[in-house]
């Protein structure tokens, strides 16, 4: 039986496009995750979905993921759409003058991602060239890894579990 949660169309291809009752699944989940993020601490960021390309060069992720990048010319400077969401958590880390005492800091990140994924390489959810997923990145002190690996550890046990 087909249940009408999502399709898919040549016009935006490897995009979703999450019809009413897909929508509702989807923001339940989202939901169900952001009240783990709470529980442990984590604080929801938002973050932007065009970057200049001098980032992800910077972050060395240009040299391994270029090819697969929707990249164009904004006023004579290469830009990218965000295939993933470090370098943008690092500028909100970087972004002001912190005391050891403020860590751990935890973001999570819902953004949108872009990947330039080969026609041929698209199947269903798995391969896509627009999605979201939950992200997060922890900065924090080096004697605080152990109990922040362990922390993420339980994280995923509890969510799938």
């Amino acid at each position: 039986m087909k249940q009408n949660l999502i399709m898919f169309h040549e016009l935006s291809a490897g995009s979703a496009f999450w019809l009413p009752h897909g929508a509702r699944i989807y923001n339940k989940l989202v939901n169900f995750i952001k009240e783990h993020y709470w529980k442990r601490g984590y604080d929801e960021v938002i973050t932007p979905n065009v970057y200049n390309l001098d980032l992800w060069h910077q972050s060395g992720h240009a040299m391994h993921y270029k090819d697969a990048m929707f990249c164009f010319d904004v006023e004579g400077k290469e830009w990218a759409m965000k295939p993933m969401n470090c370098p943008g958590h690092c500028l909100m880390f970087a972004g002001k003058i912190r005391s050891y005492r403020d860590l751990p800091i935890r973001y999570a990140d819902f953004g949108v991602l872009h990947r330039n994924e080969l026609s041929g390489a698209l199947s269903g959810l798995t391969r896509v060239r627009r999605f979201q997923q939950d992200d997060a990145h922890v900065f924090c002190r080096e004697d605080q890894i152990e109990v922040e690996v362990i922390g993420a550890l339980d994280f995923m046990q509890s969510v799938y579990t």
